[in-house]
């Protein structure tokens, strides 16, 4: 379960910085930065610890490229930038640089909420279809059925429980500052790190899953409904049936309906791991960038748009790659536990196979392991990746929306130098 939206849930950190330091950074939108210089920190998802933007080569995660330290390689700065274009020309870039910078932070938070949140609804659709003959492994099925819901429901089909995604987010910041405030379990993992540190923090980061467990079933709930048989439900809809989940009312259900603590240790399973899998993933992307973009400027060999590009989009990529890693790492447990949430709501999904038409959902797992059995011996390992071409889709998105805002960039930059 994500990001980012989360297309999975992966309840990343969203406020970098230990209760005594300052500082903001995490995975989601509604953040707060006061300087240019925090856009950096906007713009990434995965979370704060060992492998974290918070932690690569500083204990307050400066823009990737603007060291803090006097080193043999000063990295790109504004400064830099704008030197030798006089005081209003060197005011004229920084300005544009800081915008630049806002832009692309948004250009990549709009492709992962909302631009890929067709893809979500039917990778999840696919993934809780059991009776589905059609996997749409690749993007070219994805494409056809999407256009097929499109022409029979209309956009809302594809676009339906995005308000709720984002309340998942909301709930799940709100968690993990609650429970860090009242408990002394850190919300960051400093520079200089131990084990203990490490898995107070990941007891924290699994805390923070148990409580925003029911508001992700009911979110699952929104995104999979079919639209036939859809009421035109409130966006604090999300709130009121996961309330309801966790008292037992409310909630039309039927008996095979898993209780909320037969689904705590998936839930935590895969939160605790996409977490983990992200954070290394984007600390080893960050070191190799850090790399190349060091020897390049020993070289001297680097213009000054190139300088300012690096100052932005190498955590872009890192966040980028961190988040394909695991989605795809974690694509099979994602399926076994969207199973699980999903059972004995009665929900009605659209037909995966046809483009029209609606199913019920009458599973009948006993749990974790029952369910990885089930569909290795019904629906083969395949079975495990029903919706992947969606996840194809979602990223080659996401990727050319980054180079489409990489070349505007580098065009505005040149135009000012």
């Amino acid at each position: 379960m994500h990001p980012r939206r989360p297309d999975g849930f992966d309840g990343l950190g969203y406020r970098g910085g230990a209760r005594d330091e300052q500082g903001f950074g995490g995975a989601f939108p509604a953040r707060s930065f006061s300087t240019g210089s925090d856009l950096g920190h906007w713009v990434t998802t995965p979370p704060d610890i060992p492998g974290s933007r918070n932690l690569h080569w500083g204990e307050k995660s400066p823009p990737y490229g603007v060291p803090t330290t006097s080193t043999p390689y000063e990295g790109p700065t504004e400064e830099a930038f704008s030197s030798g274009g006089g005081g209003v020309q060197g005011q004229s870039s920084e300005q544009l640089n800081r915008f630049a910078g806002f832009g692309i932070g948004l250009a990549s938070l709009f492709t992962e909420n909302v631009l890929a949140h067709p893809c979500i609804v039917l990778r999840r659709q696919c993934q809780v279809n059991y009776h589905a003959q059609h996997y749409h492994l690749t993007p070219f099925t994805v494409i056809n059925i999407m256009y097929s819901f499109n022409k029979t429901q209309g956009p809302r089909a594809l676009w339906k429980g995005m308000g709720s995604t984002f309340i998942v987010q909301g709930v799940t910041l709100g968690a993990e500052g609650i429970i860090s405030e009242f408990t002394p379990l850190p919300r960051e993992v400093l520079h200089k790190w131990n084990p203990k540190q490490i898995g107070e923090h990941l007891l924290l980061k699994s805390l923070t899953y148990v409580v925003a467990m029911p508001f992700y079933s009911a979110s699952l709930i929104e995104t999979v409904q079919s639209e036939i048989i859809r009421d035109n439900t409130g966006i604090l809809e999300c709130v009121k049936e996961g309330i309801g989940r966790v008292i037992g009312m409310g909630v039309p259900h039927s008996k095979r309906l898993l209780p909320l603590l037969s689904l705590i240790f998936p839930t935590v399973l895969h939160g605790v791991l996409h977490y983990i899998i992200s954070s290394v993933i984007q600390k080893f992307v960050l070191l190799i960038l850090k790399r190349k973009t060091y020897n390049s400027h020993l070289a001297e060999s680097t213009s000054p748009v190139q300088s300012m590009l690096d100052a932005y989009f190498p955590e872009l990529i890192a966040n980028f790659a961190a988040s394909l890693c695991s989605d795809v790492i974690l694509y099979p447990l994602e399926t076994v536990l969207h199973r699980l949430h999903i059972q004995g709501t009665r929900t009605i999904i659209d037909n995966t196979d046809l483009g029209y038409e609606v199913l019920p959902i009458n599973t009948q797992y006993e749990g974790m392991r029952d369910c990885i059995n089930t569909i290795r011996q019904e629906e083969g390992v395949f079975g495990f990746y029903k919706g992947f071409g969606a996840v194809i889709i979602q990223y080659t998105l996401h990727a050319a929306v980054l180079q489409i805002t990489k070349i505007i960039y580098s065009t505005l930059l040149q135009n000012n130098i």
